[in-house]
């Protein structure tokens, strides 16, 4: 197994060299299990899972997701989000 590390946000994806289609992704967006409280907290949780989900999609299509361009989106993304539920 292979662990591509991002340089945004903990970002990790694991994945065998010779199936990329079956990668993982964990990161450190999530918010702490104490801080997690009502509906504001679901949506944002289920916002960070979309862009984990994308980011890893992009990733087995072969995007490469390690290009500062790409990062800079990642933290974009994840801001705007931030900024919907604070």
């Amino acid at each position: 197994m292979i662990k591509l590390e991002l340089l945004v946000f903990g970002i990790v994806i694991t994945f065998h060299p010779d199936d990329t289609h079956n990668a993982t992704i964990v990161s450190d967006m999530h918010e702490p299990i104490e801080e997690q409280e009502g509906e504001e907290s679901i949506g944002f949780e289920a916002g960070v899972n979309a862009i984990e989900s994308m980011v890893l999609a992009h990733f087995c299509a072969g995007i490469d997701v390690t290009l500062p361009e790409y990062l800079e989106g990642i933290e974009t993304a994840y801001n705007a989000l931030g900024n919907y539920y604070s």
